[in-house]
């Protein structure tokens, strides 16, 4: 069985996808963090949150690393596979001009962010704002090339899905082989927050975690998510689907922190307190954009139970996972 991050969290909220599919052809917009990068860093010459080497890639297609942080597909490609897609080309690998803008893109970048300065020392990545102005580019691009009436239906029809919400195994886990077939439509995928807490607010070295208290930082994410996911909304996103946080506390840069090495009690009350926080943004942007469908994927449940029953899954490799948490 393939070595695939968060597979679990991919099926259930490739499921979860699935409930909104009913047209002929769908639309995909892609973005996130390594959980759903797809190359983007690739074409970053500076950026040291890369993916381009062995053995990333090793069960991808082909065999080879793509730029993916894995060694085989993402959320992305898994979602796709089940809708009977294509997985979305990288933003950055394609031209002005070019006919892919209009069947999906993937703006993902490793290392991002809902805060712009979360990741800083990756040196170059896109944050979630910078996604969003790249999704800006995109529909002036299509706008130009099939007017401004059916670039908005285009976009009011498309899957907006945000995966910057990532927690990453490195034990042999669940196979990622492709999902049974579904009808197809557009949406927007979305999923953030992660690396604000791993590569900023945790890290003792920067300067939010001296900043804020814990509730601050989670009232900062969601006040900045709110603006985020309001400026998607008035570029056209119609259909979005936010990823929430797994259990952060449970990986290794966090269980290290323990005596026991077990997972780090505070930090994943943190994740459920970010969570809760997002899911009532989701119900205010319902309130607020009635004519829009803003969903929640809570997986934060299923990964926990799968850190804490393994063998309920299948065959792992016990080198992360193991019992609860420690305070």
């Amino acid at each position: 069985m393939a070595i695939q991050g968060l597979a679990l969290a991919a099926f259930i909220l490739a499921a979860k996808a699935t409930t909104w599919v009913s047209a002929a052809s769908l639309v995909t917009f892609i973005f996130g963090d390594s959980l759903t990068d797809v190359g983007n860093n690739n074409y970053l010459q500076y950026s040291l949150a890369r993916s381009d080497y062995p053995w990333y890639g090793v069960d991808y297609a082909g065999g080879k690393a793509t730029g993916r942080f894995t060694n085989g597909r993402t959320i992305g490609d898994i979602i796709s596979a089940k809708l009977e897609i294509p997985p979305p080309p990288p933003y950055l690998s394609l031209s002005k001009n070019d006919d892919a803008l209009l069947t999906g893109v993937n703006y993902a970048s490793g290392g991002a962010g809902i805060l712009n300065d979360t990741g800083l020392y990756f040196i170059q990545r896109l944050s979630f704002d910078d996604q969003i102005d790249c999704f800006k580019k995109t529909k002036e691009s299509i706008t130009t090339k099939i007017g401004e009436d059916a670039a908005n239906k285009l976009c009011n029809e498309a899957m907006f899905f945000i995966g910057i919400g990532r927690l990453v195994f490195t034990s042999k886990c669940i196979s990622d082989s492709a999902t049974s077939a579904a009808p197809r439509i557009n949406h927007y995928l979305l999923g953030a927050g992660s690396n604000d807490y791993i590569n900023n607010y945790l890290q003792p070295f920067l300067a939010d975690g001296q900043q804020y208290t814990p509730e601050e930082f989670g009232e900062l994410l969601i006040s900045t998510l709110d603006k985020q996911l309001t400026r998607l909304y008035q570029l056209g996103a119609k259909m979005v689907a936010f990823h929430g946080l797994g259990p952060l506390g449970c990986i290794p840069s966090q269980r290290v922190k323990s005596k026991t090495r077990l997972c780090l009690k505070r930090v994943n009350e943190w994740v459920l307190e970010f969570n809760s926080g997002v899911k009532n943004l989701i119900a205010t942007l319902n309130h607020r954009f009635p004519n829009a469908k803003f969903t929640f994927a809570d997986t934060y449940g299923d990964v926990l139970d799968l850190i804490e029953n393994p063998t309920a899954y299948g065959k792992f490799n016990h080198l992360l996972i193991n019992n609860p948490t420690d305070a």
